[in-house]
Parts: structure tokens; C-alpha cells; sequence
């Protein structure tokens, strides 16, 4: 009964390896795709933040970046993986916000935040995704802890 156990849970640690090898190889593959979303982001943070502060609507326009970083992600992703849960509850409060001129500016920090916060998670995965793609060779079995963040954002460890 051990045996089998431990049979059980070498075979899913191996195909969760495989499954992160493979992650990696897709990201490695798709770099310039990867950079290219996260220089947008870097480019578009110094106003979008402003936009925030400002109390400008045009802080919505940051869910655009958000909807295509995370077509991006799940793009990447390998088969029978799925985004993780927590990212994807992020990334749903802020895409399906709107600016509504009779409630928002009463309601600032409360439909405003989540964007912030969507967009800044979005952001520190492209970044992680880059800093992978350059240091590592294969999925390590001892994680750094960007890479096992991303691993986490397909809910491989």
C-alpha cells in the first residue's frame, strides 16, 4: 500500500516536472511576446497610477492590459493546466469594472483598487516570466522563488 502511494506521487511529481519543462519551453518560445506585453506595462504605469490618484476614468483603461496579459498567460499555458484561482478572482474584479459617472468617484478606492492590484500582479508575473527565461535552462527541482511563483500561476506546485 506504501509502494503504491509513493509510486503515485513520484509519477504526479514527474508529470508536474514535465508540465513545468514544457511551461518554460512555452515562455522561452514566446519571449518577445512576453516582453513586449511587460514594456507595455512598464510604459503605461507612471500615468495609470496618476490616472488613479487623479481620480480620472481613464484608470479603466489599464483592464485592457489586464485582459491581454492574461490571454497571454493562458495562451502559455500547458496542457491540462488552468491559471490559478486567486489570480483569476483578481484579474475578474478588475476587467469587469467600469466607469459609472453617478457611483465611481463616491466609490473611488473601492472600484479602482482592484484594477491596481490586477495590474500590478499581471505586471510582477511578465516580469518573473522574463527573469526565468533567462536564468534558467530546464524547470529546476529547487525553485527560486519567481519561478516558483509562476509555477504557481498554473497551479503546478
Amino acid at each position: 500500500m506504501a509502494s503504491k502511494i509513493l509510486e503515485e506521487l513520484q509519477q504526479k511529481f514527474q508529470q508536474q516536472l514535465a508540465a513545468a519543462d514544457g511551461l518554460l519551453a512555452s515562455i522561452k518560445a514566446n519571449r518577445e511576446r512576453i516582453e513586449s506585453c511587460y514594456k507595455m506595462f512598464v510604459k503605461n504605469e507612471p500615468d495609470d497610477v496618476y490616472r488613479f490618484y487623479h481620480q480620472s476614468f481613464k484608470v479603466f483603461g489599464m483592464t485592457e492590459q489586464i485582459k491581454y496579459a492574461k490571454s497571454l498567460f493562458e495562451s502559455l499555458a500547458p496542457q491540462s493546466t488552468s491559471l490559478n484561482s486567486w489570480f483569476n478572482e483578481i484579474t475578474g474584479e478588475a476587467v469587469g469594472k467600469e466607469f459609472n459617472s453617478e457611483t465611481t468617484n463616491q466609490n473611488w478606492l473601492q472600484e479602482t483598487r482592484p484594477v491596481l492590484e490586477a495590474f500590478w500582479h499581471s505586471k510582477y508575473f511578465l516580469e518573473q516570466m522574463i527573469r526565468s527565461a533567462e536564468e534558467l535552462e530546464t524547470a529546476p527541482q529547487i525553485l527560486p522563488s519567481g519561478w516558483a511563483a509562476v509555477l504557481y500561476l498554473y497551479n503546478l506546485r
